[in-house]
């Protein structure tokens, strides 16, 4: 993981838009001419004009050459809470990966608060609590299994859910 090795700075031509308090973690090189760069806010990747940040991550894999990543894309506002699906899949061969892969899984895991599963009518709904870089509070997500209609019934049971999930994530007085 080049714990020892310096790496080279990021050159100038492929800094992203930074925000004031965001700072470069690590960042490489990605196959045929683009760059992945991780900061303490988020991931920004090739041909992406905006940083995905690390709640809006579901999954992040590593093969040892690439880098696939899975985000979130809203599919609805509820009282409280957002409903999520995946998006496609993107994959990102890297050169000289680096540090990269270590801060992009440590980084999305750190995001996750709470997360658990739950059977709903004719499927499943997975309700996760996010922590937001630069945000106070958590940021209340459910994502329903494929195939899983969010009926009114289900949707009504996911209320309840993200509810109980909510209390019982609040400190004690």
């Amino acid at each position: 993981m080049g714990l020892f090795r310096r790496r080279s700075k990021l050159p100038a031509d492929r800094r992203p838009p930074l925000e004031r308090e965001e700072r470069v973690l690590a960042w490489a090189g990605v196959r045929p001419d683009g760059t992945v760069v991780v900061t303490n806010r988020g991931l920004w990747l090739p041909g992406q004009e905006h940083r995905l940040g690390w709640h809006d991550i579901i999954k992040a894999g590593w093969t040892g050459e690439e880098l696939a990543i899975t985000p979130a894309a809203r599919v609805m506002e509820r009282e409280g809470y957002l409903v999520v699906a995946d998006h496609p899949v993107a994959s990102y061969r890297l050169v000289e990966p680096g540090d990269v892969p270590h801060h992009v899984r440590l980084r999305v895991t750190a995001s996750v608060a709470y997360t658990s599963h739950h059977p709903v009518p004719g499927g499943g709904v997975r309700i996760a609590a996010r922590r937001v870089s630069g945000v106070d509070g958590l940021t209340w997500t459910a994502r329903y299994d494929p195939g899983t209609d969010a009926d009114d019934t289900v949707m009504a049971e996911t209320d309840r859910l993200v509810a109980a999930a909510r209390r019982s994530t609040e400190p004690e007085l």
